[in-house]
C-alpha cells in the first residue's frame, strides 16, 4: 500500500467511525457521559446541601428542588464535536490522537461538571437569574469551551493539520493528479 492509498484508507476509516458513533443520535457519549456527570454533580452537591440521585439522572436538592440532567446538559453534541475535529484532522499518529480524545473529553467533562454546578448553586440559591445565566452557559459559553479546549490541544500537541481542510486538500490534489494522467495517457 503507498502513501497515498494509506491516506485514503485514513480518510475511509475515520469518517466511517464519525458516522458509526453518531448513530442513533449520539447514543453513545450519552451512555457514557450521563454517570460520569451526573455522579460528580451530585456527589458535589451532597457536600453542601442535602442531595438525593433519583434515576441517575434527577438530583434532588433538600427535598425540594430538583435538577434534572436531560442530554443537553450533558452536551453529548459537543463531546461529538470534539471527536469530529479529532477525527477530521488527518496525520496524526493512533497514540497521539488517542490522547487528544482523552485530553478533550476529560477537559470538557470538568468544565460541564463546574457549569452544572455554577447553574445548581444559582438555582438552589432561588436567584432570579437563573433562565439568563443558564442561556448565557447554554448557547455562547458551551461553544466557546470546546473551542478553546480544541485550540489548546492544538498548542500542546502541535498539530499542524487542519480539520477537514486538509483531506479535501488531498482528495483535490489526487484527483486533479489523476485527472492529469489520464490526458497524459490518451
Amino acid at each position: 500500500m503507498n502513501k497515498n492509498e494509506k491516506y485514503l484508507f485514513g480518510i475511509f476509516i475515520r469518517y466511517l467511525i464519525l458516522i458509526l458513533v453518531s448513530l442513533p443520535n449520539l447514543f453513545l457519549f450519552y451512555l457514557i457521559f450521563t454517570p460520569l456527570t451526573a455522579y460528580p454533580v451530585y456527589w458535589i452537591l451532597n457536600l453542601f446541601y442535602n442531595a438525593s440521585l433519583l434515576g441517575g439522572k434527577i438530583i434532588l436538592i433538600n427535598q425540594a428542588i430538583a435538577i434534572e440532567l436531560i442530554n443537553a446538559c450533558i452536551a453529548g453534541a459537543a463531546y461529538y464535536l470534539l471527536l469530529i475535529l479529532n477525527l477530521s484532522t488527518p496525520e496524526i499518529a493512533i497514540k497521539k490522537r488517542i490522547n487528544l480524545i482523552l485530553l478533550s473529553f476529560a477537559s470538557f467533562l470538568i468544565v460541564n461538571i463546574l457549569r452544572i454546578l455554577v447553574l445548581s448553586a444559582v438555582a438552589i440559591s432561588g436567584s432570579s437569574f437563573f433562565d439568563i445565566t443558564h442561556q448565557i452557559f447554554w448557547y455562547s459559553l458551551s461553544t466557546i469551551f470546546v473551542v478553546v479546549i480544541w485550540f489548546a490541544e492544538v498548542k500542546i500537541f502541535k498539530i499542524k493539520e487542519v480539520p477537514f481542510y486538509s483531506d479535501i486538500r488531498f482528495l483535490y490534489k489526487n484527483v486533479k493528479k489523476r485527472n492529469k494522467w489520464k490526458t497524459i495517457k490518451k
